[in-house]
């Protein structure tokens, strides 16, 4: 079963029994997950997530690179690498894994709304990508990337928009170990993207 995900399932003799959630022990405690008899697999995630504007001033300056705080996506995406590595510390029943890549990109969109709308200001789509060749998979590092940029981006902007948000953050695709690859419905992330 996979281990990263928060529940498995499995059967009785005489019906299906319902999800488990796998970081618990039959009487409840939480645990950490035992790998140590899983084969090393290569595994990769991706996750997104978005920051949103209410004013079109941020990204203008975020474009043109001439906020107070310097190059926002830079920095972010630094400091989304550096989150994934450190995982662990953030998330406590997560596994010390030794990542073989982190990726961070910026795609910068244009408002949805018609300009007569001013709280519309645009907004960053952030996409991570994690990779590592081992025992349980990298989910949460792809996550912790994402968010990361995402409240870098937000701390170097804040001042300039203090109604940034940071909206629909989470996993779109994940390959390796036993439970293969799952791939999210992009089109549907796309429609229901935040405005």
């Amino acid at each position: 079963m996979p281990q990263r995900c928060h529940y498995s399932t499995s059967t009785s003799s005489s019906s299906k029994s319902l999800p488990k959630l796998t970081h618990q022990t039959s009487s409840g405690a939480a645990h950490m997950v035992p790998i140590a008899s899983k084969p090393n697999t290569h595994r990769i995630a991706k996750a997104v997530g978005y920051v949103v504007f209410s004013n079109v001033t941020v990204l203008e300056l975020i474009r043109a690179n001439t906020t107070k705080k310097g190059d926002v996506l830079s920095v972010a995406r630094i400091a989304g690498i550096m989150a994934a590595k450190r995982t662990p510390e953030w998330i406590p029943l997560c596994h010390a894994i030794s990542l073989s890549s982190v990726k961070v990109e910026f795609e910068p969109l244009p408002r949805l709304a018609p300009p007569a709308v001013p709280t519309d200001g645009g907004r960053i789509r952030i996409q991570s990508e994690v990779e590592c060749d081992g025992k349980t998979g990298v989910e949460m590092e792809a996550l912790t990337a994402v968010s990361a940029a995402a409240l870098t981006i937000f701390d170097m902007c804040k001042a300039v928009d203090r109604a940034i948000t940071i909206e629909g953050v989470r996993v779109i695709y994940k390959a390796g170990g036993r439970s293969g690859t799952w791939e999210a419905d992009l089109g549907v992330e796309e429609e229901t993207a935040p405005a």
